[in-house]
């Protein structure tokens, strides 16, 4: 590493993963390694398939059985996660480490007003004393990502917002017990052009103001290049070429 760890929010080091398949296991992320500084956005870029979300998802510590950890360390604040058991990792995710996911539709529960959603969030995350406290704060927050009427948004049902809406409900909902990260796991990949530019530029805006450190993952290298401060580019499980200041 070339920065002391104290330093680093997070520390992927020589990762390497593999997945079974009939023929046996198949290696999917080959020694990846970065660092991440408190407040800043690393864009993880490439084809599909390329292993950028498996990387993404082992600061979850999400692994199905038939993947398998071949070597490497996921540190997080100086902890290993890869050693972490499953009640550890259920209190750090959506409290320390929150995902936007690519769809926010499936992610959004359809029979629930959204306001609740968020509401819910603060309350299990003991980040609001009240109801009442929860449904200011999740007005703050409808406000703070740009949905309009943010006091009567909250009693709409997912299915009564825009696809742009929708994802800023998530967005809302991922900032709402302020995690130290945010993964976005191609935010915006399922919206027309005109509404996936003026969002990125807004979460960018969003991430920057409240000092958010995150990982973006994305096929979409200009939509990295306008959210991210550096860049991993994957190619077939690895890092190939870092774009701005690499940390690893």
């Amino acid at each position: 590493m070339n920065t002391e760890p104290a330093a680093n929010l997070v520390e992927v080091r020589d990762l390497s993963l593999a997945y079974l398949h009939d023929s046996g296991w198949l290696q999917v992320l080959e020694n990846v390694s970065f660092a991440i500084r408190p407040g800043e956005v690393l864009g993880l870029v490439g084809e599909s398939g390329c292993g950028k979300s498996t990387v993404a998802y082992q600061l979850l510590g999400y692994r199905p059985p038939s993947a398998r950890i071949l070597s490497g360390e996921v540190r997080f604040r100086g902890v290993d996660l890869l050693k972490l058991s499953r009640a550890e990792l259920d209190r750090l995710r959506g409290n320390r480490v929150a995902l936007i996911p690519q769809n926010p539709a499936s992610a959004l529960s359809p029979g629930m007003r959204v306001g609740r959603q968020i509401t819910e969030v603060l309350i299990a995350h003991r980040r609001a004393t009240s109801a009442a406290v929860a449904r200011q704060r999740a007005a703050e927050l409808f406000d703070a990502v740009g949905l309009p009427d943010p006091l009567h948004i909250g009693l709409r049902f997912p299915h009564e917002l825009s696809g742009g809406q929708q994802q800023r409900i998530a967005l809302a909902r991922a900032l709402a017990p302020s995690p130290a990260l945010l993964l976005l796991d191609e935010p915006f990949s399922n919206l027309d052009g005109g509404t996936r530019e003026r969002l990125t530029a807004q979460v960018r805006g969003i991430l920057k103001q409240a000092g958010q450190t995150a990982i973006l993952v994305t096929h979409n290298e200009a939509e990295a290049q306008a959210m991210a401060d550096r860049i991993g580019v994957m190619h077939g499980g690895r890092i190939t070429h870092w774009q701005g200041t690499a940390v690893a």
